[in-house]
């Protein structure tokens, strides 16, 4: 009995899969076939490993869900199927700023470069700052200076 169950669970699976697998086919949408190159801002070197997040976007919002990539060692990675319209797409690594930019998916094929740049300083308002206090100190007016006089006796 239990047998006889797992194979019917299996043959409505294998169904399943095959109904949406049409469906999907008989979609005229079009889709693209997307490559990402993810390299170093300073020396244009590929970045590995770095997680290339994509999303749709619908009327300026991100929607829910999304595909994670990884690259390569190269900096390389790709998906097929991405349909027409607006998608946004995001990198992360540990050690570069997080990379984000929308993008509009209007040909079969694209190949999209991602510059990664390395992360700055946080700015802080309870530390010392040498530029700035230049800067204020040559926009502020000068007082006219005075002749010293003598002194009477």
């Amino acid at each position: 009995m239990k047998r006889s169950l797992w194979v019917l669970v299996a043959l409505a699976l294998v169904a399943g899969f095959g109904v949406g697998r049409a469906a999907a086919q008989d979609d005229d949408t079009p889709v693209s076939a997307l490559r990402f190159v993810v390299v170093r801002d300073y020396s244009g070197k590929p970045v590995k490993n770095a997680a290339v997040v994509l999303h749709p976007v619908n009327k300026g919002k991100q929607s829910r869900g999304g595909i994670e990539l990884k690259t390569n060692t190269e900096g390389r990675t790709g998906f097929e199927g991405v349909p027409y319209g607006p998608l946004r797409v995001q990198v992360l690594m540990p050690g570069f700023q997080t990379f984000g930019e929308d993008y509009d998916i209007n040909k079969p094929e694209m190949e999209i470069t991602i510059r990664l740049k390395r992360p700055t300083d946080q700015y802080s308002i309870y530390e010392n700052h040498p530029e700035e206090k230049k800067e204020e100190k040559k926009d502020e007016p000068k007082a006219p200076e005075q002749k010293a006089q003598p002194k009477p006796q």
